[in-house]
């Protein structure tokens, strides 16, 4: 999904780059689509699944975007699909999270957009080296949650708190009962995990759960529904319930891996060369937990 950079130096950034390599190996999406989810709502899944889906809203002020995709290349096409819809400009980007293929193509799809996006995905950008000619444009640092209309709907932009990563974004349009989660989900895939919060980010999909949601647009694959949502929920819950009791135990890692029971998540795709894996998503919990009990 994520560019990922292999420095062990880098460990976040690693898993940027690491994610956006697992992408290319996925087959869910034959062919770039855009689904109409409901008025003025358009859900946008990329052929390219190293580079993320997009969300847009057309209104009479400009359009919103939440993420723009992989690079320049993946945000002509994304332009040239809303292009097919509206001729409006771009006037706000919202990027869910820092990872390159949620926001490479922002000066394409964007130029003169406002950028909405958190504190921690704005210093991890000016911290990597890897600015943009947007990145210089106007930006709105979302630290709790957002709220505004645009021609009569209602857009909720906020902050989980630590989950995917630490700087996540999920957008909700409540009129349209639709929300684009970045990578806090992804359907029917097993995710590659940052330095987030496993234990927040199940707490932060229960919370999208009692939502009147009926359209979840992921990070990457297909346009899914509370279904599949609550099954990687579930997949995420059982995983640190897992890990947690074998770690409570003392168990090594290696044991915790190889004692894993996950039978009723087999459906899920992993991607050992991408550490999207149980074990590896193990692993990375195991990691918090001992940040959390030194």
């Amino acid at each position: 999904m994520n560019s990922p950079l292999c420095y062990h130096f880098f460990p976040m950034l690693r898993t940027a780059i690491r994610m956006a390599g697992l992408m290319l190996l996925a087959l869910s999406c034959a062919s770039a689509s855009v689904q109409k989810i409901a008025a003025d709502l358009y859900g946008y899944i990329s052929e390219n699944d190293s580079s993320a889906n997009s969300t847009f809203l057309i209104t009479d002020k400009g359009i919103l975007v939440v993420d723009t995709g992989l690079n320049a290349q993946e945000g002509r096409k994304l332009l040239e699909e809303i292009r097919k819809i509206s001729p409006l400009p771009v006037r706000w980007i919202v990027n869910t999270h820092y990872h390159p293929d949620h926001r490479g193509g922002n000066s394409v799809v964007g130029p003169d957009a406002v950028i909405i996006t958190t504190g921690f995905t704005r210093d991890q950008v000016l911290e990597a080296g890897t600015r943009q000619p947007e990145d210089g444009s106007a930006q709105i640092v979302v630290k709790g949650e957002l709220k505004f209309f645009l021609a009569g709907h209602e857009v909720r932009i906020y902050h989980p708190g630590p989950a995917h990563t630490l700087g996540d974004l999920v957008v909700y349009f409540p009129d349209q009962h639709a929300i684009a989660t970045g990578d806090l989900f992804l359907t029917n895939s097993c995710p590659a995990m940052d330095n987030g919060d496993l234990e927040n980010w199940v707490r932060a999909l229960d919370q999208i759960l009692t939502l009147p949601v009926e359209h979840v647009v992921p990070g990457h694959f297909a346009v899914a529904t509370k279904k599949e949502l609550r099954h990687f929920r579930d997949y995420l819950a059982e995983l640190r319930d897992q890990v947690d009791r074998m770690y409570s135990k003392g168990f090594k890692l290696g044991q915790i891996q190889s004692g894993l029971k996950m039978t009723q998540y087999e459906d899920l795709r992993q991607f050992p060369k991408y550490e999207a894996t149980f074990a590896d998503n193990a692993a990375a919990y195991y990691g918090q937990l001992q940040r959390k009990t030194r």
